[in-house]
């Protein structure tokens, strides 16, 4: 079964990463300039780093279908730059599911494959997908929606070690992001750990960087450029969270029901 996954973020990649791995065919597409801030796991580095190793699967970038089918051959997810994932009318993959997670659906229908899922608040089961999965940390984490909608996007991130709004670092002015420090890094409160355009942008707690945007990206000020989580377990950077494998799972799980015919 050929699954199409649009977005190649850390969320994304839980995704792709599950399917892949279930045995699925799965490509991918993201944005030319990536603003995953959760690059060491997320497929979508590939397209600026040609590839991208996340717990074992290797994805490339690709440009064309036979450069994707040579990648599928080698084992490899094939990504593509591809923002409105125009691959879909040449593919034609049985399965779409929308994982870019913008709080908001950006042009998914229910006519773009048998089975199309989306991921995250902006999707109404029946409407625009045949099923959402839920996104919001807690109790239904990753649960299959046939009829509605998830739950709405709240605009306060998830409590990860006991912080939610002070563990992300967002950029303090519009301009190109610039990095001092690295993910996997320990910081303290106050430290600056990198310049949007000429301004500092500055820990809020102290903790280690587990997601930072690479160098040259172009930001807006207020905008997600990175995170800290105050439990300090450095694995924890360069493996698929909790909540991706949690989507990831629900996705599986709804893949598999339409395949036999129970969803």
């Amino acid at each position: 079964m050929k699954i199409l996954v649009k977005g190649a973020g850390d969320l994304a990649t839980g995704i792709g990463w599950r399917l892949k791995r279930a045995g699925y065919r799965v490509w991918m597409t993201d944005l030319e300039v990536p603003t995953a801030v959760r690059r060491t796991v997320a497929f979508s580095r590939a397209i600026y780093e040609g590839e991208a190793r996340v717990e074992g699967i290797l994805s490339c970038r690709v440009s064309d279908m036979k450069e994707a089918e040579e990648a599928e051959k080698a084992g490899k997810i094939p990504v593509f730059a591809d923002p409105e994932a125009e691959i879909r009318a040449l593919w034609q993959p049985e399965v779409v599911v929308d994982g870019i997670l913008a709080k908001k659906n950006l042009g998914t229908r229910m006519t773009d494959a048998p089975l199309v899922i989306g991921v995250g608040p902006g999707f109404t089961a029946g409407t625009d997908c045949h099923c959402v999965i839920e996104t919001k940390r807690g109790h239904y984490l990753g649960r299959v929606i046939d009829k509605g909608s998830a739950i709405p996007n709240t605009g306060v991130p998830g409590n990860v070690g006991g912080y939610t709004v002070e563990r992300l670092l967002r950029a303090a002015d519009s301009g190109i992001f610039r990095p001092l420090a690295e993910i996997g890094d320990y910081v303290t409160e106050g430290q600056t750990v990198a310049f949007s355009g000429n301004v500092p942008v500055k820990a809020q707690i102290s903790g280690i960087i587990r997601g930072l945007l690479q160098a040259g990206v172009p930001v807006t000020k207020g905008m997600k450029a990175g995170d800290i989580d105050a439990r300090c377990e450095r694995n924890h950077c360069f493996t698929i969270s909790d909540k991706a494998r949690a989507i990831g799972g629900g996705v599986l799980e709804a893949v598999s029901a339409w395949e036999h015919g129970v969803l």
